[in-house]
């Protein structure tokens, strides 16, 4: 008897969450195919001077910002010192992968009083002009410059071969 009662009621249906993929290898098809897919984004931290890849930095855990409360007012760090996260995304043509988006959002951290600047909407922008493939680094001093492309280059030289122009330029020094 109890089967029967069991089969005649219908299955609950589970609800399926909303959620974005940030970092997958699979082929999204399903529920929410279409979210942004962050997998083709690396992070580039810049501070005094060095270039380095700091996957935390896609969940604001980077190395440097970590145990750091951020503020909107720039004027709440002043002894800061001027940091940049770089977001390049990587795509492919018939030729292989190159460096195809890359974008610069300032920060700054004062790493002893534990604050810091910078304004998320800006870092998330720069996000989307990256993964849209646009190429803004106007803002990077020369040492930063330098730095950015002599990482990208070592990190690996066919890609940066491939890369367009736009980057290449905008890195020359």
């Amino acid at each position: 008897m109890d089967d029967q009662n069991q089969q005649d009621q219908p299955e609950k249906k589970e609800k399926k969450q909303l959620s974005l993929n940030v970092v997958s290898n699979k082929q999204h098809k399903g529920f929410g195919a279409g979210s942004i897919d962050l997998s083709q984004v690396s992070c580039i931290i810049i501070d005094n001077g060095e270039a380095y890849i700091d996957v935390g930095a896609m969940h604001a855990k980077s190395k440097i910002e970590r145990g750091i409360k951020f503020t909107p007012n720039r004027e709440d760090t002043p002894n800061g010192r001027q940091c940049w996260i770089v977001w390049v995304a990587v795509d492919r043509n018939e030729e292989g992968a190159y460096y195809a988006g890359a974008t610069a959002c300032e920060m700054w951290i004062d790493t002893e009083a534990r604050r810091g600047w910078k304004i998320l909407a800006d870092h998330v922008n720069k996000l989307d002009y990256s993964l849209k493939r646009r190429i803004v680094l106007g803002e990077l001093g020369e040492v930063e410059k330098a730095a950015l492309r002599k990482l990208l280059v070592e990190h690996n030289a066919e890609w940066w071969n491939r890369s367009t122009e736009e980057l290449k330029q905008a890195l020359e020094v």
